[in-house]
């Protein structure tokens, strides 16, 4: 059973099957996908077997890694967070996220209701030492190359602290996935000088100043800065941080939208789309959101990633990246190292 998946060198990574607008086929088609990118990757695919369990016999390779678990509940899209927790004790979501707190999965990818998935995954998995409320922390397309953007959605309302523990976490974050060995943080605002802004943002840049040996603070940034990629990290509090990823999201789309209606409307068109086509691939691959799904929720003892609901296999095989990424990168452990070497040289 899964004590089997507990092998040296070995990732297991619990997923949420019946979490996502196409769920469960898509799950177990993007774990297939994920199988190939990481062949050192077994799976927990908890969900309802009568469904799980011929789909998952459609991919023998995967079935060879993977172990369906059976659950008897499914978390809705639209259940409420707090009732999610009182009545979804047996759903696939919450045993998906009990098996990383049991230590018998390394990871937990999810699809399904992002205010459930937090709410359970604060409770099970409890919050990383120093951390006083996890956030949710994504990966977005910038004219440089990534910048790390959070709180996208955890966090309606934000303290001072809050926004000073998402900077470090991200610092931390892009330093671990992204590779940048002194990365630059912003604070989103509503312009860059030093007095615009709510009391609390000012508050929080002076303090954020200070820490200059864990990074190197921008400063205020504006939205604009977001795809310019002005700085490494982008922090702000999950409403403002929901609401700019969504729009970003739909702008995206609607460009898309508008360039290949533009392509159709006429035989020239056509025709300059036929040989720009490789420049408009690039172009598409570049933006495509399945590239970057799977936004983690930074700051928990234990590793819970966040799918888009409307992706597709290739977008939660690339969700699954982002955990196998987080693992290897050792990103909690970093955390805790850092924070405590924060605390024990402001107590010296």
């Amino acid at each position: 059973m899964a004590g089997q998946f507990k092998m040296p060198n070995v990732n297991t990574i619990a997923l949420d099957a019946m979490g996502g607008d196409q769920a469960p086929p898509m799950v177990i088609a993007g774990a297939d996908v994920a199988r190939k990118r990481y062949p050192n990757t077994h799976f927990l695919i908890f969900g309802d077997d009568a469904l799980c369990g011929p789909l998952l016999r459609r991919f023998s390779r995967l079935a060879a890694v993977a172990e369906v678990v059976h659950t008897e509940d499914i978390v809705a899209a639209d259940a409420k967070p707090s009732v999610a927790v009182r009545r979804g004790r047996k759903s696939s979501m919450w045993l998906a996220i009990n098996s990383v707190a049991e230590r018998r999965a390394n990871a937990v990818v999810s699809a399904g209701n992002t205010g459930a998935l937090m709410a359970m995954s604060k409770l099970i998995l409890k919050t990383l030492p120093g951390i006083s409320r996890p956030a949710i922390a994504g990966l977005i397309p910038t004219r440089r190359s990534e910048s790390v953007f959070l709180d996208l959605g955890a966090n309606i309302e934000c303290g001072p602290e809050n926004l000073i523990e998402f900077a470090l976490m991200g610092g931390i974050l892009a330093r671990a996935v992204l590779g940048v060995i002194r990365p630059t943080v912003g604070l989103l605002n509503v312009g860059e000088e030093e007095f615009k802004g709510r009391n609390e943002l000012r508050e929080v840049a002076n303090v954020l100043r200070s820490k200059d040996t864990l990074f190197d603070f921008h400063g205020f940034v504006e939205g604009d800065d977001l795809t310019t990629g002005t700085t490494d990290v982008v922090v702000t509090d999950g409403f403002t941080g929901n609401i700019t990823l969504k729009t970003l999201e739909g702008v995206s789309q609607a460009y898309s939208d508008f360039l290949r209606r533009s392509l159709r409307s006429s035989l020239s068109a056509r025709l300059g789309g036929m040989l720009a086509r490789s420049a408009f691939r690039s172009l598409r691959e570049k933006v495509d959101p399945r590239k970057h799904n799977g936004a983690m929720f930074v700051g928990l003892n234990g590793v819970a990633v966040k799918s888009h609901g409307s992706t597709d296999s290739l977008g939660f095989a690339n969700a699954i990246g982002v955990a196998v990424d987080i693992i290897e990168q050792g990103v909690n452990e970093r955390i805790i190292s850092e924070l405590s070497r924060i605390q024990s040289t402001e107590t010296a």
